[in-house]
């Protein structure tokens, strides 16, 4: 029994410490049988053919699961040194990316790690590009129409295969979402909203505009597009940082040595993958069949709250399909909310069938909801981050329950590796529900009587900025004459009463 342990955790040390390029971890070369023998016969385990199949099951697993991150796509330095892999010459490559080059604004030029990288992609990752090209058939049109809109180059749709494998419900470890993959904070800079139902990161033709503003913005400070890419992935600072620690380089592959790891590998990603798609036919890569075209759908405003299953009931329209056209709505249900204007996109062909059977869906979502034990969750729009301060007495799940999330989440959004908490420690949370303070419920504080001075609130005023233009005022009475209880609540043009004795 010893022997046989000692025999497993040698061969999984092997296993663990192949070269990472995430889509191959078992080498060609090895051609090991793991056999264990006992008083009464041999017993086959794993071969390395068996092996090669679990890993690329849960390869396929990870590349089609909505947990993506950029990260595994990305090839980083260490795991192309002493990459030998060939399948195109130098030569020829060189010709081609010259070909690239001369049609587009991006710096193609030949570099030895990138061309270790494209022989990687066409060695190890081959065999998924014609289900990414099959979603690119539906996508790509849609984005070069905004690209074109903002005057962005039209390569620029191959980022978020980078981002997101054309995934709408991608989402990355740290919380990134959606094709383009926007950060909560970031998103609602571009005003993607996030509520109990939907989240526009999701949302293809919003997520889409907002990445066509943000690159605007990016080229403006950089005046180059491999800088814009570089910025998109680490964020504008580290590349300003680059810059200046490479001695004002701005072409990409001189400050690259100085960018963050993951940045480092970013643009050579998006490099291969242009390469590739554009190169596809030369190495015959050919995509599926896509499920639909984007000009082939529309989309209705809805008239009451309805979910994917009910349509499909009544219409017969594939609830997968209604999944894969709307994936902004989380919980495959479309809320209706007034002046927001939430609406389903459907085939054209179908379009005719829903309006006909509309009534009938209403109908069918009344029936259900009379039915329903539950109530559907309430309709809340998410604010933007706000930090707790843990209490004596709390503990993750306490905190989850409270602001309407899950424990996973919290420890997300913190880097926590324990559900150990310590009292005083401030927690990131992206709440779905409110936490109502103890002191709002109480009775509102009386505030003093007499003489007080008006003061209307500008854009960029904070509680510590009034309080400083009032010297005998404090941030806590200021509070209390004015019944705020956090400073999110102050709003421009919200007008404050000052007591100054």
């Amino acid at each position: 029994m010893k022997k046989l342990l000692a025999l497993l955790l040698f061969t999984t040390s092997i296993i663990a410490q192949q070269p990472n390029d995430s889509l191959l971890v078992v080498k060609d070369s090895i051609d090991v049988e793991l056999i264990v023998k006992d008083s009464v016969n041999y017993q086959e385990l794993f071969s390395t053919k068996d092996l090669k199949m679990i890993d690329s099951l849960l390869v396929e697993e990870k590349f089609n699961s909505s947990l993506f991150d950029s990260i595994q796509y990305v090839i980083s330095d260490k795991d192309i040194l002493g990459n030998t892999t060939t399948v195109l010459t130098t030569e020829l490559l060189k010709k081609r990316l010259h070909d690239l080059n001369v049609r587009t604004p991006f710096h193609l030029e030949y570099n030895p790690a990138l061309e270790k990288v494209i022989n990687s992609y066409l060695k190890h990752r081959k065999k998924y590009y014609p289900a990414l090209m099959a979603r690119a058939k539906y996508y790509f049109p849609m984005f070069e129409r905004y690209l074109d809109q903002y005057d962005i180059p039209l390569e620029m749709k191959y980022l978020a295969i980078v981002e997101s494998a054309l995934r709408p419900d991608a989402r990355s470890w740290v919380g990134a979402t959606g094709l383009w993959q926007f950060m909560y904070g970031t998103g609602v800079q571009f005003d993607l909203k996030v509520n109990s139902y939907v989240d526009e990161r999701q949302d293809p033709v919003k997520s889409t505009i907002a990445a066509c503003q943000y690159l605007s913005q990016l080229y403006k400070i950089f005046g180059d597009w491999d800088l814009a890419l570089a910025a998109y992935n680490s964020g504008p600072g580290n590349v300003s940082k680059a810059i200046k620690r490479s001695g004002g380089y701005k072409n990409y592959w001189n400050i690259r040595p100085f960018l963050p790891t993951e940045t480092a590998g970013y643009v050579p990603a998006f490099y291969a993958t242009m390469y590739i798609f554009e190169y596809a036919d030369k190495h015959h890569i050919y995509p599926e069949p896509p499920k639909i075209f984007h000009f082939e759908t529309d989309t209705i405003r809805v008239k009451r709250t309805i979910s994917f299953d009910q349509i499909s009931e009544k219409t017969g329209i594939n609830s997968d399909l209604l999944s894969f056209l709307n994936p902004s709505y989380k919980l495959d249900i479309i809320p209706y909310v007034k002046e927001k204007n939430y609406a389903v996109r459907l085939p054209r062909r179908d379009m005719i069938e829903f309006l006909e059977k509309e009534e009938e869906i209403y109908a069918l979502a009344n029936e259900d909801e009379a039915k329903r034990e539950k109530p559907l969750p309430k309709y809340f729009e998410m604010d933007k981050r706000i930090r707790y301060k843990v209490r004596s007495g709390d503990y993750l799940g306490k905190i989850a329950n409270k602001f309407g999330v899950r424990v996973s989440d919290i420890k997300k959004w913190n880097g926590l590796r324990t559900h150990h908490l310590k009292i005083g420690q401030r927690l990131s949370i992206y709440p779905k529900k409110m936490a109502i303070p103890k002191e709002v419920s109480q009775k509102k504080v009386a505030t003093p009587k007499g003489k007080h001075e008006v003061y209307v609130v500008k854009s960029g005023d904070s509680l510590w900025t009034i309080s400083k233009k009032y010297p005998t005022v404090s941030i806590d009475e200021i509070k209390k004459w004015n019944n705020i209880w956090s400073a999110k609540s102050l709003k421009p043009g919200m007008k404050l009463k000052i007591f100054k004795s």
